[in-house]
Parts: C-alpha cells; sequence; structure tokens
C-alpha cells in the first residue's frame, strides 16, 4: 500500500512546490493554489483534475477515483484512495497534478531534467 511519505518523496522535489499543514492536513501547494491534499487519516488523496473530465475517471475505477465532496465540485479536483494504486500510477497522478498550475515551461524544463537523468 502506499503511503504519504511516498507521494512527499516526488512532490517534495516538484518546482515551486511546497508542503503546508493545514487545519489537520497535509497539502502541496504552488503558491496558493492546492494541487495535493490527504484526508486526515492519510488514506486518500485529492488532487488537481480537469473537472471536465473528472466523472470519466471515476467511471472508469471507481474502486480508485472519487468525486470531492459537494462543496469542491466547482474545482478542477479529483480523488483517489492510496491503497488502489500503485507506485507508477501515484507517479502520473502527481505529475499530472502539478503539471496544472505551473507554467508550461517550467514542466518541460522539469521533463527534460528527468530525462537527462
Amino acid at each position: 500500500m502506499l503511503t504519504i511519505d511516498e507521494v512527499r518523496e516526488l512532490a517534495r522535489t516538484l518546482p515551486r512546490s511546497e508542503e503546508a499543514f493545514v487545519r489537520g492536513r497535509v497539502k502541496f501547494r504552488v503558491g496558493s493554489i492546492v494541487w495535493l491534499a490527504f484526508s486526515h487519516d492519510e488514506t486518500e488523496m485529492g488532487f488537481a483534475f480537469p473537472k471536465e473530465w473528472r466523472q470519466a475517471l471515476v467511471d472508469s475505477d471507481p474502486e480508485k477515483f472519487f468525486m470531492p465532496r459537494r462543496s469542491d465540485l466547482r474545482f478542477n479536483w479529483a480523488e483517489v484512495r492510496l491503497a488502489a494504486i500503485d507506485a507508477d500510477e501515484m507517479r502520473e497522478i502527481v505529475l499530472d497534478a502539478w503539471s496544472m498550475v505551473v507554467p508550461k515551461y517550467v514542466v518541460a524544463d522539469y521533463l527534460r531534467l528527468q530525462q537527462a537523468r
């Protein structure tokens, strides 16, 4: 089962990303934009995701993905159960969520550096 520490390990390396502790929850943000957040018990992770594709994501695998609470439906946001994904899926989710909130050139520079390694 994936843990918050495994997600942190990746999220902390992403340019402009910073970790915050808000109302008892771990969140990652770029500036004031939250792009990743964990439930209080750290078993679920919310992430930036286009709201127009959210229902299709949930429908594709409702054991993994679910809709955010009603008050968060207006945001580009989806939720995932950490126990239902592996490290590769987590990496894809985290990178995609982060890439929604930083300038495209920051994403391109990061990916270029990763490929050079």
